[in-house]
């Protein structure tokens, strides 16, 4: 499979709308390889699919044939589906499992029209739910995917069967100081790769960041080679977030960098219904270091939900 037919016709320099795009043909290339060798690490999908978004084409995976509301993975920032490589096992088990790159972000998809708030970013994603055939989903975001998915809960619910928020970024709490470091020093041009790489270690609590690590030589690359146009996230109001009302389950990362996870947490037990936890020991990179406890926590969840009766995933 050559990149060309992996991606969705990928903006290559800089074109005249406000939308992402690489900077260069070498640099989408360098950033194709490490896409490729990422999905590698994966389970094989079941099915790979382009649907069209008034935002522009999105790709999409199905992993999985199994039945029940089917769930659907949504990235962090400068990430894209090779983040889940240690999710999709477990979340597999009893479902079918989706992940769409986000409109916007560094992957498959590839935005033609500028996102403007948040209500746009609710927009594509419900288009793209509805382009793969689903009625309704099931939705899991970790860090700005969790903000997704607060925001599609927020916008368009009817499409919404629960949402479930790892750490999730400007959606409870204010963005502390180290993460808007972090945020600015990953887009700088010319940034030695080594700084890069100290970035996302220092974002992940420490953990190890380089090239033998297939996450994260693809967000490096990501920080590297692609140039986004995202409007800052703006985070939920009081009224938004009372006035959710799919089922809930946030789970806030308790040596988070990227705000205080206990206020974040104070704020989340807002929501009616929500299910709200602190993980004392994650960082943010949360999915990666629990993801065994992540599946069992999902599938406990949504067990006690009224409508995950084992329909068609597809239905």
């Amino acid at each position: 499979m050559t990149a060309d037919e992996l991606f969705l016709e990928p903006n290559i320099g800089k074109p005249s709308a406000k939308v992402g795009y690489f900077t260069s043909r070498p640099r989408f290339d360098r950033f194709a390889a490490a896409y490729r060798d990422g999905m590698a690490q994966l389970p094989k999908p079941v099915e790979r699919v382009a649907v069209t978004t008034a935002f522009g084409p999105v790709r999409g995976y199905r992993f999985g044939d199994k039945g029940g509301t089917p769930l659907v993975l949504l990235s962090g920032r400068q990430a894209s589906t090779p983040m889940w490589r240690a999710n999709l096992p477990g979340l597999l088990a009893e479902r079918t499992v989706w992940s769409i790159d986000s409109i916007g972000e560094p992957g498959a998809s590839t935005q033609r029209t500028p996102l403007v708030g948040s209500a746009d970013q609710a927009a594509w994603v419900a288009e793209a739910l509805a382009g793969l055939g689903l009625t309704r989903a099931h939705l899991l975001g970790v860090s700005i995917g969790g903000w997704l998915a607060a925001q599609v809960a927020i916008h368009r619910p009817d499409c919404v069967a629960s949402v479930t928020l790892l750490d999730p970024a400007n959606t409870f709490a204010p963005l502390t100081w180290k993460m808007i470091a972090v945020s600015l020093g990953s887009v700088i041009p010319g940034m030695p790769m080594q700084v890069r790489y100290w970035l996302l270690s220092w974002i992940s609590g420490g953990a190890r960041a380089d090239d033998s690590v297939p996450e994260g030589r693809l967000i490096a690359s990501g920080m590297r080679d692609f140039t986004g146009a995202q409007p800052m996230p703006a985070r939920p109001t009081q009224a938004e977030l009372t006035g959710i009302g799919v089922p809930v389950l946030a789970i806030l990362a308790g040596r988070s960098i990227v705000h205080d996870a206990e206020r974040a947490a104070a704020t989340a037990r807002t929501i009616p219904g929500a299910q709200v936890e602190v993980w004392p020991h994650a960082s943010h990179a949360i999915n990666g270091e629990f993801p065994d406890r992540i599946a069992a926590r999902f599938a406990d969840f949504i067990a006690g939900l009224p409508d995950d009766n084992g329909t068609d995933p597809r239905r």
